[in-house]
């Protein structure tokens, strides 16, 4: 049995053609796919043909942020059944290193992430019609909310799992630099554990509406003066407890530090390759910088509070389009003037 599915052969040669589909064994399941959101990762591929060293050598399916509909499941399988709407998670951790046995299954030494070209042959990915995935991988939506929104639940884990490693947020004032769809989504998180104020930055201020509409208390357009410059934001040394840095522009950890208190903590989200880091003043401050990869246990939440309701991520969702325009699409997602989250629907 073939699957139509979204094929990179190189950069910018992006193809809709048929692929094998796998025999379901006795823990694994059928799904089929409804939405699936394009990622910075996505786009990496598509525009420039990789990231950093890591390079598309042989054709491979992208796409890791998805959700549909349980079709057929093996005969071991308890956690779903036929009919169920599931949010699959794209990290399959091998379960037996160290990292894993020590619960940090997002740095397995041996990980499988759909739609990853970090390893060769690569790890394919999920923008096709049907897919056969681990039973574990499977995480219940419901049916209040829609296969687009449950497709968020992969980029709502890195947000929770990135807000995790600031621990007690409760009644802070928090920061959150780049308001691109991790950077909503960071203030959605935020909010829900319990930030007292979230002031989002961003160039572009369509992008800045959305992170008022995720909760956001205020909001700063960097690209007007004084942006960060204010004497509230300066004033005692800094006015900020904790930011997250989400746009990986290393000037922006310059811009950080002024308007941290002391001992405030950052923690990096967006990713980039070396910059400076202004030492003295994460000295003079005692500023903890921390580093966020990925998530694990964080997934199952996402998928729960997205199913009740208690994070909407509707907002973020900006256009959907068929699979038959995927590469319409991926030029669409790289309009970061117009756009946040453009989905591909199946």
């Amino acid at each position: 049995m073939e699957t139509k599915a979204c094929v990179l052969h190189a950069q910018k040669d992006l193809r809709v053609e048929n692929v094998p589909v796998g025999e379901v064994s006795p823990k694994q399941v059928l799904v089929r796919i409804g939405a699936g959101g394009i990622c910075g990762s996505d786009l990496h591929y598509y525009l420039d043909g990789g990231f950093g060293t890591v390079r598309v050598r042989e054709p491979i399916v992208l796409g890791h942020e998805v959700a549909g509909t349980v079709e057929k499941v093996g005969a071991e399988v308890t956690r779903v059944k036929p009919g169920d709407r599931v949010a699959l998670s794209p990290s399959r951790p091998c379960g037996q290193c160290k990292f894993c046995q020590a619960g940090q299954h997002q740095h397995c030494l041996d990980m499988w992430f759909y739609g990853s070209a970090m390893r060769l042959p690569h790890s394919q990915g999920a923008f096709r019609e049907l897919i056969v995935a681990e039973e574990y991988q499977c995480e219940s939506v419901g049916d209040k909310v829609s296969l687009g929104e449950a497709a968020c639940t992969e980029p709502l884990s890195v947000a929770l799992h990135a807000v995790a490693q600031a621990g007690d947020i409760v009644g802070k004032r928090v920061l959150v630099t780049g308001s691109g769809p991790i950077g909503a989504l960071v203030v959605a998180a935020v909010r829900y554990a319990g930030a007292l104020e979230v002031v989002a930055t961003d160039l572009h201020d369509a992008a800045l509406a959305k992170a008022r509409e995720m909760g956001a208390t205020d909001t700063v357009n960097v690209s007007i003066e004084p942006g960060l410059k204010t004497e509230t934001f300066l004033a005692d040394k800094g006015y900020f407890d904790v930011a997250f840095e989400c746009t990986g522009a290393g000037p922006v950890l310059r811009d950080i530090m002024p308007v941290l208190r002391p001992r405030g903590i950052i923690v990096q989200v967006g990713v980039t390759g070396d910059v400076s880091i202004p030492l003295n003043a994460l000295v003079g401050k005692e500023v903890r910088l921390v580093g966020t990869h990925r998530f694990h246990p964080e997934y199952a939440l996402a998928a729960r509070l997205i199913r009740d309701g208690r994070i909407n991520v509707k907002p973020i969702i900006t256009a959907s389009l068929p699979i038959e325009r995927a590469m319409e699409a991926f030029e669409l997602a790289a309009d970061r003037r117009s756009q946040m989250k453009v989905q591909l629907t199946f």
